[in-house]
């Protein structure tokens, strides 16, 4: 029989709030090191958490958005291990009582059905400093700026069956929580990571022995990760072996997962209810409060693109991966009342210089209203969609506005008929037997008139206007 891949996530998204979890430091990356740790982030005798008000109101957004329970009244608790990391010697989480349970998230799979993933709970957490390894000389630099970050982990049940309905599933969260504007999502700086529980077992039987891979900071890692893993547990067993429960880590340039540590059971860190915070209390108004502030979430608008638009279910879900994509084509479609054309573009050319220049729509240096300009010259035939894409190089390097571009390039189409006209009819009385040819029934030869008259126009002729007019004079 064939083995069954079992994946369950823990997603750590830290919130987009500009002081931590417990007390007033800034959040902001990139600081020197240790330059934004206080007091309370250090765990000092005599020093009390204060909870970040909105942290909470963050974590009823993500409820809200995935149909989940809110916790009327929620615990937090002391998670206790030593890391060098973690000053305190225990971490500031919820176990029993989280804020946000019981919810889920419909994934789109490659064959275009749906699936959809439960997610257990949503709980709130302050996160741990950094330990840095390079250039201390065999030692290691421990960083607490981001000690009291607040972290919302996002646990999944074990509802995924491949690496490509994990990444998926984690794709559809990363838009989520950026719609939200809960998290900014930025996985390079850890702001989005994830751990893959991963476990193998023959169709119907029970859940085999899972290990965990810590740290997964890129959709790309944990596909590769997640698979590799899946490989090593079925190898392991049907050579005799056993899963030993642990966590793992995935190393990119080798392309494998090693071991870590043995996994810890939550019996391990001797959870108990911090006795420094107060249970949280969340009242039905305050639930309505947020629900009354949310944005329109992704699967809404895309249902509102192929309904409005027009535009097919794989366009419309590339065109709300993120808010602000979305509102860009917005702008594009209204202004050149063309949808299709938009979309085209702005998943084609657009996309194109984005991913090469690795920048995120939201920093385009072609605005919304540059590109809505360049494609209504394409639509009144002022230049050809292959000028077009000089143009828009050019406005991506900033050399001007649209049509200053199109004249200083000399790019402008020729539509005038007379032009084209007598220019096609130079082409037919050069070539005389191709014209002959082409009367007799080869009419692949078109092409060939097509590509004389672009030719001698310098690609400056209107393609249409030249294949009406080579039509009318080769069949007269």
């Amino acid at each position: 029989m064939e083995w069954e891949t079992v994946i369950g996530l823990e997603i750590h998204a830290q919130l987009a709030t500009k002081s931590k979890i417990f007390s007033g430091s800034s959040t902001a990356y990139g600081a020197e090191p240790n330059t934004q740790a206080s007091l309370v982030d250090l765990g000092m005798p005599g020093v009390l958490p204060v909870l970040n008000k909105k942290a909470v109101e963050m974590a009823i957004r993500l409820g809200l958005a995935i149909n989940a329970n809110i916790t009327p009244r929620s615990i937090f608790a002391r998670k206790n291990y030593f890391y060098p990391d973690l000053p305190k010697g225990y971490q500031i989480s919820q176990f029993e009582l989280p804020v946000v349970a019981q919810g889920h998230l419909d994934i789109e799979l490659e064959d275009g059905s749906t699936k959809r993933v439960g997610i257990t709970r949503a709980h709130l957490e302050e996160d741990a400093g950094k330990s840095l390894h390079e250039d201390f000389h065999g030692k290691t630099g421990i960083d607490l700026n981001r000690a009291g970050t607040p972290l919302l982990e996002i646990v999944s049940e074990p509802d995924m069956r491949s690496a490509k309905e994990a990444v998926a599933y984690m794709k559809k969260l990363h838009a989520l929580v950026r719609y939200l504007g809960v998290c900014d999502g930025n996985m390079q700086e850890g702001s989005f990571r994830c751990d893959a529980n991963v476990s193998v077992r023959k169709p119907g039987q029970p859940f085999g022995t899972r290990a965990e891979i810590k740290n997964l900071n890129s959709f790309r890692f944990i596909e590769r990760a997640i698979n590799y893993e899946v490989e090593r547990q079925i190898e392991l067993i049907e050579s005799g072996g056993k899963v030993v429960q642990e966590t793992r880590l995935y190393d990119p340039d080798k392309g494998e997962t090693r071991s870590m540590r043995g996994k810890e059971d939550a019996n391990d860190y001797r959870y108990f209810p911090d006795p420094d915070l107060l249970p949280v209390e969340i009242t039905p108004a305050d639930i309505e409060t947020v629900r009354a502030s949310l944005p329109e979430l992704p699967d809404a608008k895309k249902q509102r693109f192929i309904e409005t638009y027009q535009l097919g279910s794989y366009e419309a879900e590339a065109l709300t991966a993120s808010s602000e994509l979305g509102d860009y084509f917005e702008a594009v479609a209204q202004g050149t009342n063309d949808a299709k054309l938009a979309a085209n573009w702005l998943m084609g050319g657009l996309a194109a210089l984005l991913n090469k220049h690795e920048v995120d729509i939201s920093a385009s240096p072609v605005a919304a209203d540059a590109l809505t300009s360049l494609l209504l010259r394409v639509k009144d035939n002022t230049i050809s969609a292959t000028a077009a894409k000089d143009v828009l190089e050019a406005l991506w390097n900033n050399e001007g506005s649209v049509d200053g571009i199109i004249e200083a390039k000399g790019l402008k189409q020729i539509s005038d008929t007379g032009a084209i006209e007598a220019m096609i009819d130079e082409i037919i009385a050069k070539n005389p037997s191709q014209v002959a040819e082409y009367r007799s029934g080869k009419d692949k030869l078109f092409a060939f008139f097509v590509g004389q008259a672009m030719r001698a126009s310098k690609g400056k002729a209107n393609p249409n206007t030249v294949n009406d007019i080579l039509k009318k004079k080769l069949e007269g």
